[in-house]
């Protein structure tokens, strides 16, 4: 594998993992992702790869690959080839990863659909994606129905566990297959593999379309960012957003074995880690709120990944958890782009969220897409093989991503620091622009979320006509909780030592929860889009009333 030119300099190879991240890069990758998951059920056997512990149901390599072939068997027998576009809309159960790999199998092209999506919703991922073939669970066919159009006739729509109207069940089309089953044409590393939607913060979702090659190279830089010392992981996302499939891929690469949760639960989340013996999991800052007890080390985590996680809180996870804490930087559209090394240790804390893994470079630009120097604030952009070729069907949107030379346009506000660290510090337009000051969201939030009783919160802009915009804050305090429990007063007692005056939050409203994207993060639009007049429903701290 040639590696990507490099106009940075390195100064960071005493890091063995950066060495592995250089072998990495030199190594080849599987021909496709059908020859990574026969090549690890050759290794592997009948060690358990998927174990659905809230369904009992584990799944060991070599069985793996032969659902794969049966079910992508199957699926030729209907049409599915190479090329065509099969949504999957099921839950967190054995049916995502085995249809994600048979469509693999035929060169199929996922449109992976979060399963809370309303009527509207689906339709607009079904005709923006060109779906030709729709794999959902039964329990998901009345928001199906429901579409206005329906550009998928019940004969492409398979339904697992069977349902009347509708002649495929996906139980009986995997039947169909044989375990030996290989398509006429092989999928090559550079054929579609899925078209993944983004978050759509602001407007629909666009799609990103990622080739084989794509998640080969997430998977492998996945793993290789841990050292490859990673037996068994915790899953907790949904196979319908990107994390759920790379973390199955870093899996599959080092033989390791994935335990997978339904849905998330902050309070159950430290009992799966100590019963299954994980050994890395994707953390949620959420579950750190659970009370401390002496027990909380008794578990055989190696690390564990926090993205977005305040500073101060790295170091306290690995007193508490006996385990490393790391941060990183990846994306829909770009999969593992920086990541701090595992063996980094005078840098937990920092903020940092690292530097440029295998195959990715990066710089902070000016708008015009040229360097800035370093310690300046600029749009963090990456480049490098195996990230998205674009938005499907979204010819300007793609355009308007890349600067020249193939720098991806993250929009985040970023900036490098002289030993070359990068420092992640927003999006660039989730800031507020008060009386000429511009605030960081991030920043605000990361305070708020420092606040004893507050679990997560979010910082959006207020139009004032004095000021331009003034600072709101939404915070999320606890199940029956609100105001009464963390009063206002706390909150600003706190900001004030936290805060230059200017930042501080004039409004402030509880919520029950927030409104989530298919990543789970915070859905900021549609706290704007829930009332015309954000002031209302608010804590006025000028005022000192309840608007």
């Amino acid at each position: 594998m040639d590696s990507i030119t490099r106009n940075q300099t390195r100064i960071h190879q005493d890091y063995d993992t950066e060495k592995l991240m250089r072998q990495v890069e030199r190594e080849a990758l599987p021909a496709n992702a059908s020859a990574l998951i026969a090549a690890a059920a050759r290794a592997h056997g009948d060690k358990p790869l998927l174990v659905f512990f809230d369904d009992d149901d584990t799944i060991g390599y070599r069985e793996f690959d032969r659902l794969v072939s049966k079910l992508a068997g199957g699926m030729s027998k209907l049409g599915v080839r190479l090329g065509s576009h099969v949504g999957i809309m099921v839950y967190t159960q054995r049916h995502y990863p085995i249809t994600w790999q048979a469509n693999a199998r035929l060169g199929a092209v996922t449109v992976s659909i979060n399963y809370n999506y309303t009527p509207r919703e689906l339709l607009y991922m079904l005709e923006d994606s060109d779906a030709d073939f729709l794999v959902v669970h039964k329990d998901f066919l009345p928001i199906f129905e429901a579409m206005e159009r329906h550009p998928i006739p019940p004969e492409r729509v398979i339904v697992v566990g069977g349902a009347s109207g509708y002649p495929h069940r996906w139980e009986d089309v995997q039947e169909a297959g044989a375990a030996d089953f290989r398509p006429a044409v092989e999928p090559t590393q550079h054929d579609l593999m899925n078209i993944q939607y983004t978050s759509g913060t602001t407007g629909m979702p666009k799609g990103a379309m990622h080739t084989q090659r794509f998640w080969l190279t997430f998977g492998r830089v996945g793993a290789a960012q841990f050292q490859d010392r990673i037996r068994n992981q915790l899953i907790a996302q949904p196979f319908y957003y990107v994390d759920g499939q790379w973390l199955f891929l870093m899996s599959v690469y080092r033989g390791a074995s994935v335990y997978c949760a339904k849905r998330q639960s902050a309070s159950r989340f430290m009992d799966w880690v100590k019963r299954y013996k994980i050994s890395y999991c994707n953390f949620p800052e959420v579950v750190s709120k659970q009370p401390e007890t002496p027990a909380d080390k008794d578990n055989e985590l190696v690390v564990m990944s926090c993205y977005s996680h305040r500073p101060e809180n790295y170091p306290w996870y690995e007193r508490r958890y006996g385990c490393k804490a790391r941060q990183g930087f990846s994306m829909t559209e770009l999969g593992c782009a920086i990541y701090v090394p595992i063996e980094a240790d005078h840098m937990t804390g920092t903020a940092t969220v690292g530097i440029p893994a295998a195959f990715r470079e990066a710089m902070v630009s000016d708008a015009e897409g040229r360097p800035v120097p370093r310690g300046e604030l600029g749009e963090l952009c990456v480049r490098g093989h195996g990230i998205l070729i674009g938005y499907y069907n979204k010819p300007e949107a793609s355009a308007k991503a890349f600067h020249p030379g193939g720098w991806f346009r993250t929009g985040d506000l970023a900036r490098q620091d002289e030993n070359g660290w990068f420092f992640y510090l927003g999006r660039m337009k989730d800031m507020v622009k008060r009386s000429g000051e511009n605030i960081s969201a991030t920043e605000v939030e990361a305070v708020l979320r420092g606040v004893e009783g507050v679990i997560e919160a979010a910082v959006l802009p207020v139009p004032d006509e004095l000021r331009g915009e003034e600072v709101k804050a939404y915070l999320m305090v606890g199940e029956g909780k609100g105001a009464k429990d963390v009063p206002p007063e706390t909150i600003y007692a706190h900001c004030e030592k936290n805060l230059a005056k200017f930042k501080i939050p004039r409004y402030l409203e509880y919520v029950a929860e927030f409104p989530r994207t298919p990543s789970l993060k915070i859905k900021k639009s549609s706290l704007i889009a829930a009332k015309p007049d954000l002031r209302v429903g608010s804590y006025d701290r000028q005022e000192k009333i309840w608007r």
